[in-house]
Formats: structure tokens, C-alpha cells, sequence
């Protein structure tokens, strides 16, 4: 009995410590990681009946409340800002205050202000309402990421505005986004220049980029690609209605609403879908710690002139 007894306590300590422990996102036990928000859910980001208002955010500041993606953070303090990304040559000016408008047939969001974003420089206006950091201060962001960095180890930071450098803009040192930042094609009759690759398309204008043969090679070899999710309706890079059509936007590199798995809907010889490995809401096979370079074969999804491919090597396996 004294043993039934002593059992018995063992297993109500280790349950009481496991609760007061709480449950932990590091791992990314929910596909949604990070932006689990310690056991909130889409709600940290979505507040399906009240927007900002109904997660604390203020909406008398914001007449816009709710009516973007029911968001529940204010956007006020971002709305109508200039910000300038890498090194200052690919500017993004935010939509106005004004009330946005969809076209229900072409998905396009207008905004009165005139500036015609077709959901570009909406997004980033809704990624930097959570993740700037100066501009708009949240709750429930330490400025670091719950995953430490693979290999050389401590936290990247997630609050984007407060790592600026210390002379210049807050944006200048990070990754361009937005009309500007245009992923350029060419013919594949012609040599490699710059970081383009052999496809037609590409830049400005309104056609979509066609993949060129040793993009087709570049996809078999890198199966985690997302430009194997290309069809007419599911397109990676974004959309800006002033005719720079193939456009990197903040979704263009990053999934959002996974942080730990990647699938680009294609299937294996079992007729399973794909899911590939990955971390920090990466939006490709992105593993640093893998036995290969997926991490080099993801920044290649574009920057297709650096590329094996491109060089003519096309029988070493990437992954």
C-alpha cells in the first residue's frame, strides 16, 4: 500500500509541474509557431467581431478597425508612412487612412487615398503593424525569435524597426519589398547577367514570369521550391497594380500562418502531398541544420544567376 501511495504522489507531482510549466510553441508544436501567441491563436492576429477593438488596440484611433482581414491590431501610427528598403533605392509608401475598397471579381484593394496597392503594400502595412516595433508598440513580442539561430546560435530579431543601423533609415538594411523590388527575367537565348533568371516575363509589365528550361531543372533538383506552386491562380511573388506585376512582397518569402512546415501542393510517387522542413515562417524547404543547402538552394527561388543551374551544372543534386 505504502508503494500504491508513493506512486501515486510521484504521478500528481510530475501532472501539477507539467501544468504550472504551461504548454511551450519553441518546437512549434502548432503549425502556427511563433504566431501562436502563447495559446491565442488566429486571434492574436484576426478578432472575428471586433478588429483592434476587440484585442485592446484602441479603435477610436483607427476608423479602419476590423475591416482589413478583421485585424486586431490598430494600424493607425503606419498608415500613409515612407519607408525605404535596402539601402534606400526601393521605397514603399503604405496605404492612407482612407477606407479600402475590393473588387470582389479581381481582388484588387483600392484605397481613396488613390494609391492602388492590389494588396502589396497592404500586406506589409499589416506585417509591420505587428512587427516594426517603433512606430507601433505590441503586446505579447519579446524582439526576438523562440527559435535560436541555427549553427552560430542566439535570436534573430522579430520587432524589424529597432534593429535599424545606426545612421541611416529603419529599413534601409532589410530585404526590399514592394513595387520596386521586381524579380527580372532573361531570354533563354541569352547568357547569365546579374541575379536574373532564363525565363521571359519578369520586371515590369503585365505578363507573368514563364519559366525558362533551367528553372524546370532548378525545380527537380530543389523539389522545396515555391515556384513549383505556380499556376494561374497561385502566383508566389505579388501583384502591384502599377504595373510592376512580379513584385517581392512580405508573403512572397514568408508563410505567415506556418512556421515550422512548407508545402507547395505537389505530390510525392505515393500520391501524398509534399511537406518540407523549415523554420522561422520560411516559405520554402529552409533547413540550415539539413545535409545539403536548402537554405542557398531558397535565396536561389530568385536569385536564379547564382544558381548551378545557371552555370551549367545541372547533374549535382541541391538537397
Amino acid at each position: 500500500m505504502k508503494k500504491l501511495n508513493l506512486l501515486i504522489l510521484l504521478v500528481l507531482a510530475t501532472t501539477v509541474i507539467a501544468m504550472a510549466q504551461g504548454p511551450t510553441y519553441k518546437g512549434g508544436a502548432d503549425v502556427l509557431g511563433a504566431h501562436n501567441g502563447y495559446g491565442r491563436g488566429c486571434v492574436m492576429c484576426h478578432a472575428p467581431h471586433s478588429g483592434s477593438a476587440g484585442n485592446g488596440k484602441g479603435v477610436s484611433t483607427d476608423p479602419q478597425n476590423g475591416m482589413t482581414a478583421l485585424w486586431g491590431e490598430s494600424l493607425t501610427p503606419m498608415y500613409g508612412a515612407s519607408l525605404n528598403f535596402g539601402g534606400g533605392s526601393y521605397p514603399v509608401t503604405l496605404p492612407s487612412i482612407a477606407t479600402a475598397t475590393t473588387n470582389p471579381t479581381t481582388g484588387v484593394t483600392t484605397w481613396s487615398s488613390g494609391v492602388n496597392t492590389a494588396g502589396l503594400e497592404t500586406t506589409v502595412l499589416l506585417c509591420l503593424s505587428c512587427h516594426d516595433g517603433v512606430s507601433t508598440k505590441v503586446a505579447m513580442m519579446q524582439n526576438q525569435t523562440v527559435e535560436p539561430l541555427p549553427i552560430v546560435g542566439g535570436n534573430a530579431p522579430t520587432l524589424l524597426a529597432t534593429a535599424a543601423p545606426a545612421a541611416g533609415a529603419a529599413y534601409n538594411n532589410d530585404h526590399p519589398v514592394g513595387g520596386s523590388a521586381t524579380v527580372g527575367c532573361n531570354s533563354a537565348a541569352t547568357p547569365e547577367s546579374g541575379h536574373n533568371w532564363d525565363c521571359a516575363g519578369g520586371g515590369s509589365g503585365t505578363t507573368k514570369i514563364t519559366l525558362g528550361p533551367n528553372q524546370k531543372i532548378f525545380m527537380a533538383n530543389y523539389p522545396g521550391s515555391f515556384w513549383n506552386s505556380m499556376t494561374a491562380t497561385s502566383y508566389p511573388l505579388s501583384t502591384a497594380a502599377n504595373g510592376n506585376v512580379n513584385a517581392v512582397g512580405c508573403t512572397t518569402c514568408h508563410n505567415q500562418h506556418s512556421m515550422t512546415a512548407y508545402s507547395n501542393g505537389t505530390v510525392n510517387a505515393s500520391g501524398a502531398t509534399n511537406v518540407f522542413p523549415t523554420m522561422f515562417f520560411i516559405k520554402g524547404w529552409y533547413n540550415p541544420l539539413s545535409n545539403g543547402n536548402s537554405v542557398a538552394q531558397f535565396c536561389r527561388n530568385c536569385h536564379g544567376g547564382e544558381s548551378n543551374e545557371m552555370q551549367g551544372v545541372t547533374n549535382v543534386p541541391t538537397i
